[in-house]
């Protein structure tokens, strides 16, 4: 039996739909059910959150298998009681949404998931992490202002990465909970080829057919924006350090972890902005 926590989210609903495809009904813990509606018949759904004693209790009951994520400043506290509850539900095995670099952590996002990885290295459970880089999907930031001024503003410069399909992680999560061998795995997971912003605009410009540019902004401009936006100061920081990693050259990285995993090579990003096209006008 497998719990899928964040099915309501990027990994983690696909996560869900890919086991469902498969032919496996996996147990969800959500917050709000209306949102797991297009899970309903394939999945058990149950209402609840991980910072509730009692509902992790109940969601952990009878699994085996657990699929781990979580975000934002709380990450490391959320995950250790999820991590400690299923230890005492007798779940043996998690496979957790990490990030690049956790187990050799500079950058913020890495510090706070490396921390989560050696909870679960100390809980003697088995593990897999999964330590992808740049989802795909973050490129729906840039939609608004693309639409509007065919453009998209970061300030990550010349500085490049390779972006990865939620939709492969989903299906190395599935892998990794349906089939032996991964137990003790880290994988990092990236898309198969990396490039900078204007990469990224050049592809953009080309399925939407209009020139999209991309813009190097200073990070003082990044800031403001994502403070007046509503984003937690400690949220901003740690995503104004990943842009600065990304800046200098730090996630210009490219794996075949993917392609190891499935058999098969990851999505490109056109093939993913073919799908996510209308979004985008």
């Amino acid at each position: 039996m497998i719990l899928v926590l964040g099915s309501t989210g990027t990994t983690g609903g696909e996560v869900a739909r890919q086991l469902i495809d498969a032919g496996v009904r996996p147990r969800l813990l959500v917050r709000d059910a209306r949102k797991a509606s297009a899970f309903e018949g394939g999945a058990e759904i149950m209402k609840g959150d991980v910072d509730d004693a009692a509902s992790l209790r109940a969601s952990l009951s009878g699994i085996d298998k657990v699929y781990l994520v979580s975000a934002g400043t709380e990450l490391v506290a959320r995950e250790a009681r999820v991590v400690d509850a299923a230890v005492a539900s007798g779940v043996k095995h998690i496979v957790k949404l990490s990030v690049v670099t956790a187990d050799t952590p500079t950058i913020t996002f890495a510090k706070w998931h490396g921390a989560s990885e050696q909870k679960i290295l100390a809980s003697g459970l088995a593990w897999t992490m999964l330590r992808p880089g740049n989802f795909m999907t973050n490129a729906l930031n840039w939609a608004p202002t693309i639409k509007t001024q065919n453009a998209f503003y970061q300030p990550t410069g010349t500085g490049r990465w390779a972006a990865i399909d939620p939709a492969d992680i989903g299906a190395v999560a599935v892998r990794a909970l349906t089939s032996p061998g991964h137990e003790g795995q880290a994988y990092t997971l990236t898309g198969p080829a990396s490039t900078d912003g204007a990469g990224y605009a050049a592809v953009l410009s080309r399925v939407l057919g209009k020139q999209v540019a991309f813009v190097d902004v200073p990070p003082d401009a990044a800031r403001d924006a994502m403070l007046q936006g509503g984003m937690p100061a400690d949220y901003v920081a740690a995503l104004l350090d990943l842009l600065a990693a990304m800046k200098a050259g730090h996630t210009d990285v490219v794996t075949d972890d993917v392609h190891r995993v499935l058999g098969r090579a990851g999505g490109t990003f056109e093939s993913w902005a073919r799908r996510h096209e209308a979004a985008f006008r």
